[in-house]
């Protein structure tokens, strides 16, 4: 028997070895090639957020109006609750309308009062009339008289005191003219009647058409087509007049504040289309449009707050570009996926303007990716020349 161990059979190699000696140059191939495509992918996402800017750092609004009454009075009736939607004109709730319907009953009886009035001074103005005609005529006889026996004088017919007696006839005749005609003026201007208009008619009407608002204000009813908020109110509650009871949510106007860094509102449009997604509703792509861009922002400095926006900055250990509020009026949505007014939301705006390619990539990029990308970009607008200018 021969002592030689016999051959063993040779292992095959498994599918996909790589050599040992060819590992390092795959690695560097590897690293090579992922550091190029990081940089492709990091060049490609600045060119598509250049032409496309974004904000998360946006919110949806909408206007709130706060119901209130015109008139004070208890609440004796609420035809709404929380959370309900409401058309224009529909009832929101009753003030207690007796106070008010006794004033209008009062002011409709001042009225038909004012009208018999209007007819009694009618009246007296022709009184005074007649009294005038009276006073006139008297006046006449009198200074005819003291025509016709003045000349009688001097042959002794009538005597002195027959002439101071008619004198004084005429004089007080003549008074009392004059007081007719001054009757007359003061019954006019009891009567009040300027023009066409009866002020004393007038007023009293303006009087009844005060208590008629005042009633209609008992019913208040929704001014806008919306949804009630903070409803806070109860049957027989006194509300106070001009006082805010509950807010309705205009829904009439859905917009955006969609605070953008001031770097990237200078590519930023009115009119420009504008991609919102809500983070109530991922799934689904909402459509607005640019509305305008914010000019002044709250300075603790200059005061106004309240009137002016204010954007706090993220960080306050490093200088960051300031964000300005950019108004995105919001498109129609169904009934799946309703707006709700403070919705946190991310907005992208298309300005579809591109800047060029920088000089310092240029030589980085091929020829054709360069044309390409010139394609890409919006040419300049060319200056208008101005007036008395040659073209």
């Amino acid at each position: 028997m021969s002592d030689a161990n016999p051959t063993l059979p040779t292992m095959a190699a498994p599918r996909g070895f790589v050599p040992v000696s060819l590992r390092p140059l795959i690695g560097r191939i590897f690293g090579i090639a992922a550091v190029f495509c990081a940089v492709i992918l990091s060049f490609l996402t600045w060119w598509e957020l250049d032409i496309r800017p974004r904000t998360d750092d946006a919110y949806l609004r909408a206007n709130i109006v706060g119901i209130s009454a015109n008139v004070a009075g208890y609440v004796t009736e609420l035809a709404v609750v929380d959370n309900q939607e409401v058309r224009v004109g529909d009832l929101l709730f009753r003030i207690d309308v007796r106070p008010y319907q006794a004033e209008l009953d009062v002011a409709v009886a001042n009225l038909a009062y004012v009208e018999l009035e209007i007819r009694a001074l009618t009246d007296t103005i022709i009184q005074r009339e007649a009294d005038l005609v009276s006073a006139e005529a008297v006046a006449l006889y009198n200074e005819q008289y003291l025509a016709r026996i003045e000349p009688l004088l001097p042959k002794q017919f009538v005597t002195p005191d027959q002439i101071d007696a008619a004198q004084r006839s005429v004089r007080t005749a003549r008074a009392g003219v004059a007081q007719a005609t001054a009757a007359i003026s003061q019954a006019r201007a009891n009567l009040g009647q300027i023009g066409d208009v009866n002020v004393r008619r007038a007023k009293a009407q303006a009087m009844v058409v005060e208590k008629q608002l005042n009633v209609g204000y008992c019913e208040v009813r929704s001014p806008v087509g919306g949804y009630v908020t903070n409803f806070n109110v109860s049957a027989g509650q006194y509300a106070q007049r001009g006082a805010q009871i509950f807010a309705l949510v205009d829904t009439s106007n859905w917009f955006l504040l969609a605070n953008f860094q001031e770097t990237d509102i200078r590519a930023i449009e009115a009119g420009m289309d504008v991609e919102v997604y809500l983070m109530a509703y991922p799934r689904a792509k909402f459509h607005g449009t640019v509305q305008g861009i914010g000019w002044a922002l709250y300075d603790a400095d200059q005061g106004a707050n309240g009137v002016l926006p204010t954007v706090s900055p993220t960080l306050d250990w490093v200088r960051l570009a300031q964000r300005f509020p950019v108004r995105i009026v919001m498109g129609s949505t169904d009934a799946k996926t309703p707006y709700r007014m403070g919705a946190t939301a991310t907005a992208i705006v298309d300005t579809k303007k591109r800047r060029e390619v920088p000089d310092i990539l240029k030589p980085l990029l091929p020829d054709a990716v360069e044309s390409w990308l010139d394609t890409l970009t919006v040419p300049a607008t060319p200056a208008v020349p101005q007036p008395g200018t040659q073209p």
